[in-house]
């Protein structure tokens, strides 16, 4: 488009240099990304000695594992564990476990099988309502890993093991800080006179221990 035609048509002018202007200002409307260095999300919890956290019953379980008649291995739970732990994270000092896990909530899905196992055969429910682990002393592996040794009461005999502890992860998603461990470990339970099946081979003497913990924060 020639000069002559700009001055025929001034209207042309005018919108060209309207539309110049309103790029413009959205142009300048725009956020501008922030040259400003970002600032690190804090940890859930910063602490340098060691937090108390309550069990969280609904959020925690036992399992347990043995083998049946030679062949499969045969799982089941406990659904009510109650207690707490201390640590500092990325620290074996200060920590310590104090679970308590009741009898009568052993869950295998099968109602028959459930009262055998309350039974005087296996765990006496009646006579020893409660199996407990209280640590005695932790030993960091790695970042996550420790070892923690401790009594393990059950079916009144009490014998001391050694857990192989995972810290599973701490934070606060708006309910407050929360923590959580998952321990492993291995029995006889002819160690604690639950005798029933071994000497036949029918049910495994070697029983494998899975301990899932979450817990919230202790209030003060």
């Amino acid at each position: 488009m020639n000069t002559t035609t700009i001055h025929r048509r001034p209207w042309l002018a005018i919108v060209s240099l309207s539309a110049v202007t309103s790029a413009l200002m959205l142009g300048l409307a725009q956020p501008q990304e922030s040259t400003a260095p970002k600032t690190a999300t804090p940890p859930a919890t910063a602490t340098t000695g060691p937090q108390v956290f309550t069990v969280d019953d609904v959020h925690s379980m036992a399992l347990f594992r043995v083998q049946h008649f030679g062949a499969g291995q045969f799982w089941g739970r406990f659904n009510d564990i109650e207690g707490n732990f201390a640590f500092a994270p990325g620290k074996a000092e200060g920590m310590k476990f104090d679970i308590t896990i009741k009898v009568e909530s052993v869950d295998t899905a099968n109602d028959d099988l459930n009262k055998h196992l309350r039974s005087p055969d296996f765990f006496s429910a009646k006579d020893f309502p409660s199996m407990t682990f209280k640590s005695t002393s932790a030993l960091k592996v790695d970042d996550t890993t420790y070892d923690v040794t401790g009594d393990l009461t059950l079916h009144g005999v009490t014998k001391s093991v050694v857990a192989r502890v995972e810290y599973c992860g701490m934070a606060d998603m708006g309910r407050g800080p929360k923590a959580g461990f998952e321990a492993q470990l291995l029995i006889k339970r002819s160690d604690y006179g639950i005798k029933y099946g071994v000497d036949k081979g029918a049910i495994g003497n070697d029983v494998k221990i899975i301990v899932g913990l979450e817990g919230a924060l202790a209030k003060k």
